[in-house]
């Protein structure tokens, strides 16, 4: 750096304790070294410009307890967005967790019809071995049947007889 430079910078030490690197204003400190207050107030005001006020502003969420729900919050969400209700930093916090609510849904939907035809075919299942020993009981009846009606009868013995 020059000497012109050097000249040029705040006097004043950061809180790091390097030295300034702003631009000194005539007293030789940079705008906010000779404002100390400055820097807080304008901090203050900028905090309170990203405030995010959507509780205040957007209809609070409905029960979202199945899939319409979640699909009609999301369309409210997007609306509430486009109307400056709610902060699209906020939507886009909400939109994961309205992902994970769909999710978990259809998880849930899933294990209680899987429940549904797991107990359908546990029925048809009984009626299907109660059906098999129905049918293998008439089985076994009509081959005993079977067995008594073909049955050779039995050879009576002829006396051995010479013949002359």
């Amino acid at each position: 750096m020059t000497h012109k430079n050097l000249d040029s910078r705040c006097k004043a030490r950061a809180k790091s304790g390097k030295p300034c690197r702003a631009a000194a204003t005539a007293g030789g400190l940079c705008y906010f070294h000779a404002n100390p207050n400055k820097a807080s107030e304008l901090g203050r005001i900028g905090g309170r410009r990203k405030r995010f006020l959507a509780a205040e502003n957007a209809d609070p969420l409905p029960k979202l307890e199945n899939a319409t729900a979640v699909r009609d919050a999301v369309t409210q969400l997007v609306a509430d967005v486009y109307a400056g209700r709610v902060n699209s930093r906020v939507a886009a916090n909400l939109a994961p967790l309205l992902n994970l609510q769909l999710r978990a849904i259809e998880t849930t939907d899933l294990e209680q019809r899987l429940i549904r035809v797991e107990k359908l075919l546990a029925k048809v299942d009984a009626g299907d071995r109660a059906r098999d020993r129905h049918d293998q009981t008439k089985k076994q009846e009509t081959s005993d049947e079977e067995d008594r009606v073909w049955s050779p009868p039995p050879v009576e013995k002829t006396p051995d007889v010479e013949l002359e």
